[in-house]
């Protein structure tokens, strides 16, 4: 079992898609590290010898930010985007979507179940 970045890499997938289950990595950086690593990208991770794993662990650590660092990374630029009063830090600060969609419907992910506002009562009137 090939064990990178603190993540065990499924037995009967490709290197190119079993690299992909480390947080960072996606099928361009994937690739871009087992041709790095010279290893043929449709072998199991399974068929993999220890000096190939030992490689690919080789490239990932000095050329990639991933896992651990790179999830502290995301956190930190988002609380300074929230310091700044930013006004994405302030869609994260009261869990509204951030990238510009709409909120009159939709965003029920966000913003989680709904909250049932009673109407306005109607007052009779004297005449």
């Amino acid at each position: 079992m090939a064990r990178i970045s603190g993540v065990d890499l499924p037995k009967n997938k490709k290197v190119l898609f079993g690299l992909q289950y480390i947080f960072g990595i996606g099928p361009t950086v994937a690739s871009e590290i087992v041709t790095k690593a010279k290893v043929n990208p449709d072998k199991k991770v399974a068929e993999l010898t220890d000096e190939e794993v030992a490689e690919l662990r080789a490239v990932i650590t000095a050329d990639y930010k991933v896992e651990g660092a790179l999830r502290s990374e995301v956190q930190q630029n988002i609380k300074r985007l929230m310091d700044i009063g930013s006004y994405r830090g302030i869609r994260h600060r009261r869990s509204l979507p951030v990238r510009g969609q709409r909120t009159r419907t939709n965003s029920r992910t966000r913003k989680g179940k709904r909250k049932t506002v009673a109407g306005k009562k109607k007052t009779p009137t004297k005449k």
